[in-house]
């Protein structure tokens, strides 16, 4: 079997840390000019520097999206941007512009090129196209089904790699290349400033009736008639890899580390068990209640099989739902005392009942917090201060960059 990839977001460094920690083995990120997801931290020079030597020592490998539909101003500045990346050792680079294509050969002719979903490629020519050009990989369109992604992995050149996604957010554009938010208020989203438009609440107004708003959809609150719901392909591992998908990619550089941790962990665990055993592999409930754990909209396949139906729109909420907070990353462990340095992320008070992931863990852990200490060693009875250390008593050892997780609070 050819190596399968598990591909995640990294929004900043941080986040780069913890997917290369929680199991992934290559992660992509942002500039800070040139990407799609401009509201995100992302990277300087030095960051990426410091994120891929991190990602390296590891063996994960490290994607720069320069996927941005750019406009001459724009090019204006990408030879220089491109320039200043040549001593970074990137594993490639995520492009949907032939232009941006071109100019990565002139200018950085050692970076292996990825051809962003963003160019809605959705057909073996067009693979072929690309790899011509000198791609060495294709990121299929989100409109794709297995079936169509599988004629074209059997008949593209071995040398030209797939990818797709595998779980996230889904955009309501083909493919993700929505002009909706620029003519509503002037954030372009091809240019990394999209303001989701696609999750707001609309009503229908007729011509003759200005100021009469109807619901589209029959209920009194209106409707989120583009709202579609959250990618997930976690029940079907065995049918991505057999369509000749060899990078599974998470969505969200938007996202939080404890999203990231949670999701990663999750995939490693059952893209492990299908390549230890493909013939005997089987779904795990636990692995949907995980990831039911973390902010997430109600679950789709996608196109993967067939075109979506009403059924794969939201119509009467905009936000996602978890059942668990991210409280505290866990900074160091004290064996002397049998108490964790923890680095407060939510509010969380003496007594709670908590959970434990980590890296290393196949199952979460629970305990329950007490004895918790500020950094002077005084009692508290919570931690309330974004990022503050404090202390607590723990029955077992903990381990840096594990996290702890606490029933939301009502």
């Amino acid at each position: 079997m050819k190596k399968i990839e598990l591909l995640a977001p990294a929004g900043d460094l941080e986040r780069l840390k913890i997917a290369v920690l929680y199991g992934a083995d290559a992660v992509y990120i942002g500039g800070q000019v040139f990407g799609l997801r401009a509201a995100a931290k992302n990277f300087s020079i030095d960051d990426m520097q410091e994120g891929v030597a991190f990602a390296h020592k590891h063996g994960v490998a490290v994607y720069l999206t320069l996927n941005i539909i750019p406009h001459n101003e724009d090019m204006d500045q990408l030879p220089d941007y491109l320039t200043s990346l040549k001593d970074i050792n990137l594993d490639g680079v995520i492009v949907s512009d032939p232009g941006t294509f071109d100019l990565v050969q002139q200018y950085a002719p050692h970076l292996p090129i990825h051809i962003s979903t963003q160019a809605n490629s959705t057909n073996i020519h067009t693979v072929n196209f690309w790899h011509r050009q000198g791609a060495t990989r294709v990121v299929m369109a989100r409109e794709l089904s297995l079936k169509e992604i599988k004629e074209i992995h059997q008949q593209k050149s071995p040398e030209v790699e797939l990818e797709s996604f595998i779980h996230g957010a889904m955009c309501i554009s083909y493919s993700g290349r929505c002009l909706l938010s620029n003519y509503m208020i002037g954030r372009d989203a091809n240019k990394g400033g999209c303001a989701h438009p696609c999750r707001w609440r609309y009503s229908m107004v007729e011509e003759q009736r200005p100021g009469e708003y109807m619901p589209v959809y029959e209920d009194e609150t209106g409707t989120y008639i583009f709202h579609s719901k959250d990618l997930c392909m976690i029940r079907h591992i065995p049918q991505l890899i057999d369509a000749g998908i060899t990078s599974l990619k998470i969505e969200g550089r938007m996202k939080t580390i404890y999203y990231v941790a949670t999701v990663l962990r999750v995939y490693r665990q059952a893209i492990d068990a299908y390549i230890a055993d493909p013939l005997n592999w089987t779904f795990q409930p636990e692995w949907m209640e995980e990831l039911k754990k973390a902010s997430h909209r109600p679950f789709t396949t996608g196109f993967y099989f067939g075109k979506p139906t009403e059924e794969d729109q939201i119509y009467d909420e905009t936000y996602g739902k978890r059942s668990y907070d991210f409280i505290g990353l866990v900074k160091k462990w004290d064996s002397e005392t049998n108490s964790a340095t923890i680095q407060q992320r939510n509010r969380f008070f003496n007594g709670d009942e908590v959970e434990l992931i980590g890296p290393n863990r196949d199952k979460a852990l629970h305990f329950t917090i007490n004895d918790l200490k500020n950094e002077d060693g005084e009692a508290i009875e919570s931690a309330p201060h974004p990022q503050q250390l404090v202390t607590c008593k723990v029955p077992f050892p903990l381990y840096p960059n594990e996290i702890l997780r606490s029933m939301t609070r009502c």
